[in-house]
């Protein structure tokens, strides 16, 4: 009997409309932190009468800004992939990523597909045929429609 692999096939891809869905979502999540972050910071500094760490986030340029973003971006997408397999746009649309045999990503995986998000062009790399973006790419994993994922490695298990 031969040992057959269980593995991701186009039909399981989340659509580019999909994708593009997690996205707007997943940004708006991270702003709402961000604005989160310097509001606390902002209310802190009124309550104790120390508004040393609230003028320093008024004064920050547009660069720091930036950083301080692609900062949130990273953790918000490392932390809710690797405990989740998801981020909370992925809840809403219905997706999951996974590796090719359908198993779990690893640390190293989602660090990657973090890392691979703070590149500029990263957005643009859906504009080709695939339902991958460079991020899934180089990091080896895929994004799934949850429930015809389970379903089709359900009966791949039962057979």
């Amino acid at each position: 009997m031969e040992n057959k692999k269980f593995t991701i096939t186009d039909d399981l891809l989340a659509s580019k409309s999909q994708r593009l869905l997690n996205l707007l979502i997943d940004i708006l999540i991270i702003y709402i932190i961000a604005i989160s972050i310097v509001a606390t910071i902002n209310i802190i500094g009124d309550t104790t009468n120390s508004h040393g760490a609230s003028n320093w986030v008024s004064s920050l340029s547009l660069i720091e800004n930036l950083f301080f973003g692609l900062i949130i971006l990273f953790f918000y997408y490392v932390f809710t992939e690797m405990y989740f397999s998801r981020t909370f746009a992925k809840y809403f649309t219905k997706t999951i990523v996974v590796r090719v045999d359908g198993s779990k990503p690893n640390t190293k995986n989602f660090m990657i597909r973090a890392v691979s998000r703070l590149n500029p062009m990263d957005p643009f790399s859906f504009l080709g045929k695939t339902e991958r973006g460079l991020h899934d790419t180089l990091s080896a994993t895929y994004v799934v429609k949850k429930h015809e994922f389970i379903t089709k490695k359900k009966l791949f298990t039962e057979e």
